[in-house]
Parts: C-alpha cells; sequence; structure tokens
C-alpha cells in the first residue's frame, strides 16, 4: 500500500492545483499522472450549482459518445414476440421476457444494461428493488424503455453513456481509456460538456458547472478550465 501511495503523491506533483488547464492540456497530464498497470479509465467529475430534490433539477439523460468508451457493454432486452429477433440482430447478448425476469429474480446479473419494450415494464417493476440500486431499471429517459430496441441497442454497443446527477450535485462519466488518443479524448469530453451544459435547469441562477476534473481511475485529478 506504502508503494501505491509513493507513486500517486510523485504523479500528483505534476499537477498544479492552484490552476485549471485547457481540456487538451488536462487529458494529456491525467494520461501522464495514471499510474496503474492496466488500461485504465479516463473519467470526468462534473460538479454542478443544482439542487437535484427539486425535480426541474434532476439532470438525467443518455448520449452515445464520438468514439465511444472502450468498455464494451453486455445488454439483455426484455421483451416479446417479434422484438426479439429485432433485438437479436442488433446484436443483444441476452434476450427474452419472463424466463429473463425469473433468472434475475434467482440473482443473474451477467449484463450491464437492460433495455425493455413498454409493454414489458409492469413485470419489470416488480424487481424494482433488486434492479434499482444497481442502477439497471430501464428508463424512457435513457432510451431503455423504447419499441425501438434495434437502436437502443446499437447506441450501446457505440458507446452510450448515461448520465444522472447524484444528491450532492455531481456527474461522473468515464470517457475513454488512457489508451485512447488525445484528440479522441478531447472530442468525446466535448460532446458530454455540450450535452451537460445544454442541460442547465432554468432555475439556476448564476454559475451552472462549478468544478469541472479529469482524471484516471486510480490518479490524481486535472481541473479543466470551464468557458464562460
Amino acid at each position: 500500500m506504502a508503494k501505491f501511495g509513493k507513486k500517486y503523491v510523485e504523479a500528483a506533483k505534476k499537477v498544479d492545483r492552484t490552476k485549471t488547464y485547457s481540456v487538451a492540456e488536462a487529458v494529456k497530464l491525467a494520461k501522464e499522472t495514471n499510474i496503474a498497470k492496466f488500461d485504465a479509465s479516463v473519467e470526468v467529475s462534473f460538479k454542478l450549482n443544482v439542487d437535484p430534490r427539486h425535480a426541474d433539477q434532476q439532470i438525467r439523460g443518455a448520449m452515445v459518445l464520438p468514439h465511444g468508451t472502450g468498455k464494451t457493454q453486455k445488454v439483455c432486452v426484455i421483451t416479446q414476440g417479434p422484438k426479439e429477433q429485432e433485438a437479436k440482430d442488433a446484436g443483444a447478448d441476452f434476450v427474452g421476457g419472463k424466463e429473463l425476469l425469473e433468472d434475475i429474480q434467482k440473482g443473474w446479473f451477467d449484463f450491464d444494461v437492460i433495455v425493455a419494450t413498454p409493454n414489458m415494464m409492469g413485470e419489470l417493476g416488480k424487481l424494482g428493488r433488486l434492479l434499482g440500486p444497481k442502477g439497471l431499471m430501464p428508463n424512457p429517459k435513457t432510451g431503455t424503455v423504447t419499441m425501438d430496441v434495434a437502436k437502443a441497442v446499437e447506441d450501446i454497443k457505440k458507446g452510450k453513456v448515461e448520465y444522472r446527477v447524484d444528491k450532492e450535485g455531481n456527474i461522473n462519466l468515464m470517457i475513454g481509456k488512457v489508451s485512447f488518443d488525445d484528440e479522441k479524448l478531447v472530442d468525446n469530453f466535448n460532446a458530454l460538456l455540450k450535452v451537460i451544459s445544454k442541460a442547465r435547469p432554468a432555475a439556476v441562477k448564476g454559475t451552472y458547472i462549478k468544478n469541472l476534473v479529469i482524471s484516471t481511475t486510480m490518479g490524481p485529478g486535472v481541473k479543466v478550465t470551464v468557458e464562460k
């Protein structure tokens, strides 16, 4: 543990805590200060001036990053009838109806995302206590409750990410891997920033994005300059 601490301390020395960096500089520095031996994730953390206790300030949605996340998501589609074949053709990893719900009830979670057709939400709702805490409950706002299961599956496979503000006003999201070219990470960052900026609630007065940080899985945070 001490060895890890020393590496982190050395890496952190390269980051000037008193300044903010352009996104290109921040990406470069985050990669340089990565101390993991594996291909670590590159993450963005937003601190927003919102109060999520108010319904009109709950920021939630999904988007497809231009270059994906570098992580392959396993998709489980809960549907019946012709939509089953549509989901399979689109590349879903698991497709089915009540039999899959029974498996989940018994503790099967070998997937990352659930997509469901609206007619299955009544059955899925019964598993809310299992799926809710894991963040797996499908939601129309993130495009995971839909009749267009093919598009939903394709988007997720391309690198769709879901964002949601927590009760402290933070949003944390993966935008790629350390192995990505800097330009791809910058593109992904800018696409995400645009979406979060557009989601600004009308009730928010003054500064909306209070703090913006890029980091790798085990590396120090690098503050990014927020353009006014």
